[in-house]
């Protein structure tokens, strides 16, 4: 194990909204400097891409939304196609963070609204019972099989949207800045990593990654994993890190 103290931390996702977050609790406790700077972000398709997709989304009497980002896209689009979306419109959300965040866009009483407790596939008794319905799932170019499988698997008509992308962010501006630890969660931010830097060399610097498919790609990119979540010790990445801390005293 490198002994060398921690200090500095680059955490590659958003700054969190809230004061109370893991991440300050752990910067106070351990007198860090962490940094947060999305590796990756996320554009949303044009309306003429929608059409090439053969989607209109007239055709459909529900919606699967699985994020904040499949909301923002799907109501900015219907503004640009000038649909106007109907109030019969039934709405399956993945959790209730992503139904909480609809009521941006519509009057939350007055909808359809199914909620998973965490997963669309906690709502199969649902999805049966309206299985005459046609499912509109918007996504982004990435999406993980196990929903399209799972709907298959259910039997219900549904069609995938793209409405957004995932782009690689330019980072250009950090070239000669260096952290201790680089945080991972998602193998679009390892690809981004060596986008932006194809020299990069790990040397000291201390890699932590979130999720098995970030596991795999940091090892495809012969990364040496110094920090690894979730586990059943440390089952989130904030723990994980203050456990790598303590160890190195």
């Amino acid at each position: 194990m490198n002994k060398k103290k921690v200090k500095t931390i680059l955490i590659s996702q958003p700054e969190p909204n809230t004061e109370n977050s893991p991440y300050a609790r752990l910067k106070d406790k351990h007198n860090l400097v962490i940094d947060f700077r999305p590796f990756i972000h996320v554009e949303g398709v044009e309306a003429k891409d929608v059409r090439q997709q053969k989607i209109d989304f007239n055709d459909f009497d529900a919606i699967i939304l699985t994020s904040r980002n499949s909301v923002d896209h799907f109501f900015r689009l219907a503004e640009e196609m000038r649909f106007k979306v109907p109030d019969t419109m039934r709405y399956f959300c993945q959790s209730e963070a992503v139904a909480y965040y609809l009521q941006k866009y519509v009057v939350y009483r007055k909808r359809k609204i199914y909620v998973g407790e965490r997963s669309v596939m906690d709502l199969t008794a649902m999805f049966k019972k309206f299985k005459d319905d046609r499912y509109l799932l918007p996504s982004s170019d990435i999406l993980k099989p196990a929903i399209p499988n799972y709907l298959d698997e259910i039997g219900i008509q549904w069609k995938r949207a793209q409405l957004y992308k995932t782009v690689v962010s330019d980072l250009s501006d950090l070239r000669d800045v260096y952290y201790d630890i680089l945080v991972f969660f998602s193998p679009s931010g390892i690809e981004s990593l060596f986008q932006n830097f194809p020299d990069f060399e790990q040397n000291d610097t201390r890699i932590a990654v979130y999720g098995n498919t970030t596991i795999n790609a940091a090892d495809k990119a012969n990364l040496r994993i110094d920090i690894k979540a979730p586990t059943k010790e440390t089952p989130s990445m904030t723990m994980a890190i203050e456990k790598y801390i303590k160890e190195l005293v």
